[in-house]
C-alpha cells in the first residue's frame, strides 16, 4: 500500500461489537477513505506452535482453531492476519466455522461469557517469508510490520491471540490508553 499514512488503532478491533455493527476492517479503512474487505483463508484445528501456545497457555502442539484472513484495502493485499483460540472455547462455535462471524470474534467470545478485559500487543518488523512476499506483493527486499495481539479476559484468561503480518508502507500504529 503506497501514498497517505495510514494510521492504525487497535481499540475498535478488542472491543466486543454485535452482529447489526459494521465489519471493525471495514468501518476502518472507509474512515481512511477506502473500501476495506477480507478474504477468509482458513477455517481448522492445528497444532500450536510455542508462541501461540504460550499465549494461549496451553502445551506447545496442542491443538488451537485458527481463523486466516486476508486483509484488502481497496483490493489490494496490505495485511495477512491469522487468529487463534483455545479449542475448549472454540470447539462446536462459529469460531471453528469457515464462515464470516456477525458482529466479529470478540463480539462472539463476549456472547460465550468470554469478555475481553486486557489487551497486549507486540509490535515488530521482519523479514517476510515466501508465501507472505507473495500474498501481499511485496517485492525486493521489503521487509513486513508484525503485530502480535494477546486478547484475555479480565480475570487474565487467554481467549484470542492473533498474529497480523502487515505491509509497511505508510502504516502507523497509534495507542490509546485509559489507566483507572
Amino acid at each position: 500500500m503506497s501514498g497517505p499514512e495510514w494510521l492504525s488503532v487497535s481499540m475498535p478491533y478488542v472491543l466486543p461489537r454485535s452482529p447489526q455493527d459494521k465489519d471493525a476492517w471495514a468501518e476502518d479503512a472507509a474512515q481512511q477513505g477506502g473500501v476495506g474487505t477480507q478474504r477468509l483463508l482458513e477455517v481448522s484445528e492445528v497444532a500450536s506452535t510455542t508462541e501461540v501456545a504460550e499465549a494461549l497457555q496451553v502445551e506447545p502442539g496442542a491443538p488451537v482453531v485458527v481463523r486466516r484472513r486476508l486483509m484488502l484495502m481497496d483490493e489490494q493485499p496490505v495485511e495477512l492476519t491469522d487468529s487463534y483460540y483455545p479449542v475448549s472455547i472454540a470447539h462446536g462455535t462459529p469460531l471453528a466455522e469457515p464462515r464470516k462471524i456477525r458482529g466479529g470474534a470478540v463480539g462472539l467470545l463476549a456472547e460465550l461469557g468470554y469478555r475481553p478485559g486486557q489487551v497486549r500487543e507486540d509490535v515488530y518488523t521482519r523479514a517476510p517469508d515466501a508465501v507472505e512476499r507473495s500474498a501481499l506483493n511485496l517485492t525486493g527486499q521489503e521487509w513486513v510490520l508484525g503485530l502480535t495481539r494477546l486478547v484475555s479476559t479480565r480475570e487474565g484468561v487467554p481467549i484470542e491471540v492473533s498474529v497480523m503480518t502487515m505491509v509497511p508502507q505508510g502504516r502507523r500504529l497509534r495507542y490509546e490508553l485509559t489507566v483507572d
